[in-house]
């Protein structure tokens, strides 16, 4: 069992959430604010997104994040940084004529994925490691084997730690394949996302089936969306994981009551201490994670 915990504020993701709740942040400003914010509340890690300051909806644009992680480092707190590289991977298909796509797809290489990393270099970078049906309608998010062996040769050149994004089994088993074969360097991160339609339920019994399918050494931290973000983070913990908290997977503190990273990430850490735990500071996570700190 861990000692020590490491949590994750997700601050603004990207789902179309800003007309959900006011406290969404869309900026750059505001999203290292909230970055900041939470790293002051005691998360050990922040992990960003980016949208386009106009439409609100999620960007690749790499100077956008060039401008969150400068405001960042610029702060008064040093937490680690892990970057999304999934954005890239949709295709919205037209169910009557699958040939043509839709409005709302953005696909391209998974290299082409990761040129804010390429230009970055943070901490950590997150790599989806599977194709999914992504909930209802005609969304599928593409990421191939092809795609995910070349994206983590190139991360594990960079130097950068793959936090592997699980959203089913068998992305676990594709995870695993990918450390046996050694593009992914020791020791493994992996994210077992919980609830997404349609990947891995938010099942208690399922997540302990997937962590006895991590391989010796590994590091896991497990998130649950909407209500079951806060149980989740007693869930992650109680079987030996990290957690990650944050508006990109849940808007709500309690029924009916808006919630801020700040409060999500001071709740979560209320949680690790009920449980007889500690948070890990920024650098007890890089020790943990062996990160390559980065200037």
């Amino acid at each position: 069992m861990n000692k020590k915990v490491i949590v994750t504020c997700a601050v603004t993701g990207a789902g179309d959430t800003t007309g959900k709740s006011e406290h969404v942040p869309v900026t750059p400003d505001e999203i290292a604010a909230d970055a900041v914010a939470a790293a002051r509340a005691g998360a050990s890690v922040v992990h960003i997104h980016v949208r386009d300051v106009v439409t609100k909806q999620s960007s690749r644009d790499v100077a956008l994040y060039r401008e969150v992680v400068r405001l960042i480092k610029a702060s008064d707190v040093d937490p680690v940084i892990n970057l999304t590289a999934g954005m890239g991977g949709d295709l919205v298909l037209d169910p009557s004529n699958p040939t043509r796509q839709l409005p709302g797809t953005d696909l391209v290489s998974g290299l082409e994925r990761l040129a804010h990393v390429e230009e970055l270099r943070p901490e950590i970078c997150t790599i989806d490691m599977g194709t999914l049906n992504f909930g209802e309608g005609s969304n599928v998010y593409i990421s191939t084997p092809d795609m995910l062996r070349e994206g983590a040769a190139r991360i594990q050149e960079l130097g950068v730690k793959p936090e592997m994004e699980i959203f089913d089994t068998g992305n676990l088993w594709f995870a695993n394949v990918l450390v046996a074969e050694g593009l992914i360097s020791p020791p493994p991160l992996y994210q077992l996302c919980m609830g997404i339609p349609y990947g891995a339920p938010a099942d208690p019994g399922l997540l302990q089936a997937m962590v006895n399918m991590l391989p010796a050494g590994a590091n896991f931290t497990s998130f649950g969306i909407g209500r079951n973000q806060l149980p989740w983070v007693a869930q992650s913990v109680l079987l030996g994981g990290h957690v990650r908290v944050g508006l990109e997977d849940n808007l709500y503190l309690a029924k009916g009551v808006k919630a801020t990273n700040v409060q999500l990430t001071e709740r979560a850490i209320a949680i690790v201490h009920d449980l007889g735990k500690s948070v890990a500071s920024p650098d007890e996570a890089r020790d943990i994670l062996q990160l390559d700190r980065k200037a």
